[in-house]
């Protein structure tokens, strides 16, 4: 039955076994009597909610406290293995795939590179296939105990009725390509389980959000510095993050081609593949037969030698000049979106880390406006090279808690008569 808001029964149980979880999720271990402010729901209610979480595996004890006079309170904390999910970052440079448990603690990883500049969709999904296939292996875990596959890749994602999820990578030379679909043909999972396919830089901003640097903030804009540049913006409009195509923002009218075919943006100048070209351009000494991670770190080892070394002038001049190309993109968000956080990931952002960052965060506050300016941070995350992995395993995740800690439903073949399902909405959960 539908209460005045529309809420059911079934609603409203669902909404306090996601309160409950979420609060010994981020916050536990917990005792029943912290559970009811931390949540807002009352004694009973909790009780009820926690005994049913622990009939279904998904809380365990974990231990016990004193309390002022009265018995010591036990302490409640989500089991780890109570659920699995798969992290896969599709970068520019490999596929990575991670199994989690419920904790998010890694229990197995693969990974596959990819050549240079080539983004065959067959390859990936091989790639992706397969490294699913040997986490679950390595772990010895069955298909059909996962929550999900979450998967981070570039390009814009869209969701289809009839083709799930299609990404248009225009960087990557991808148009339209029904990765969901494909992943589906041949899959070592169950149809039960479930995809989330979405933009790598929302997955890092997710991860952020959850368990770095971006913790607490309501207002924030997480940057995914690779070999090419983009942006997840959280708000409490968007509490999960949306992804911006920040590297295709025009910065130089008539400047240089960008793979996106288009002149003159960021990622045109920002980006790590376009950086190492242009000192490649200049006669910089760019290590033959290697991957970008290692030419950038040869890179930033010309232009900041150890000890007295001489610096190679025409490195480090490009790297001023990339820094201020990146603040410059920094302002057109602080002053757009107002954020409270500005948080630089990705591989290239973390290897070019703090000693590129006081550069950056200088020219983002001249180019702002004052005001926006004044409010906001500008940082580096603090999850490291595997938060793309850990954000993508997060969607599914997200979509268990937001489900009550629930498995979903099986798609019947025909709708269910009104009869049955009110039937079904009026029963104990």
């Amino acid at each position: 039955m539908a209460g005045r808001n529309g809420r059911t029964v079934r609603d409203l149980r669902r909404a306090n076994r996601t309160a409950v979880l979420q609060r010994l999720y981020f916050d536990g271990p917990l005792s029943r009597f912290e559970l009811g402010p931390a949540t807002g729901l009352s004694s009973g209610s909790v009780s009820n909610v926690v005994a049913d979480l622990v009939a279904d595996g998904l809380v365990e004890e974990a231990g016990s406290v004193d309390s002022d006079g009265g018995r010591p309170r036990t302490l409640l904390r989500v089991a780890p293995g109570s659920g699995h999910m798969i992290g896969v970052d599709v970068g520019e440079t490999r596929v990575r795939v991670e199994l989690f448990d419920l904790t998010l603690t890694e229990l197995a990883r693969a990974e596959r590179p990819l050549t240079p500049q080539r983004y065959e969709v067959e390859v990936i999904v091989d790639h992706i296939r397969h490294g699913i296939a040997e986490v679950l292996d390595a772990a010895g875990l069955a298909p059909e105990r996962l929550l999900g596959v979450g998967i981070g890749v570039p390009g814009i994602v869209e969701r289809t009725p009839d083709r799930g999820a299609v990404v248009h990578g225009q960087t990557i030379g991808w148009d339209a390509v029904p990765l969901e679909a494909l992943l589906r043909t041949g899959s070592p999972l169950p149809d039960t389980v479930p995809y989330f396919i979405d933009n790598g830089a929302k997955t890092l901003g997710q991860a952020e959000m959850w368990f770095g640097a971006g913790r607490g903030a309501r207002n924030a804009v997480v940057v995914l510095f690779g070999s090419g540049v983009g942006a997840s913006l959280v708000t409490p409009d968007a509490d999960q993050g949306r992804a911006v195509e920040w590297g295709h923002l025009t910065v130089r009218v008539r400047g240089r081609r960008c793979r996106c075919g288009a002149l003159g943006c960021l990622e045109a100048y920002a980006g790590a593949e376009s950086l190492l070209a242009r000192w490649r351009e200049e006669g910089g000494r760019v290590p033959d037969g290697t991957d970008e991670e290692t030419a950038l770190t040869a890179m930033l080892a010309a232009a900041y030698p150890p000890g007295d070394g001489e610096p190679d002038p025409v490195a480090l001049a490009l790297l001023e000049e990339t820094a201020e190309y990146l603040g410059a993109g920094l302002s057109d968000l602080i002053n757009l979106f107002q954020p409270e956080r500005i948080l630089i990931g990705g591989w290239a952002g973390l290897a070019l880390g703090s000693r590129f960052l006081p550069a950056v965060r200088r020219h983002a506050l001249s180019y702002a406006l004052r005001h926006p300016a004044g409010k906001v941070t500008v940082g580096l995350g603090r999850l490291g090279p595997d938060a793309v992995t850990v954000g993508a395993a997060i969607l599914p995740l997200a979509d268990f808690f937001a489900r009550g800690g629930r498995r979903p439903d099986p798609v019947p073949e025909s709708p269910l008569p009104a009869w049955r399902t009110a039937l079904q909405e009026r029963a104990p959960r």
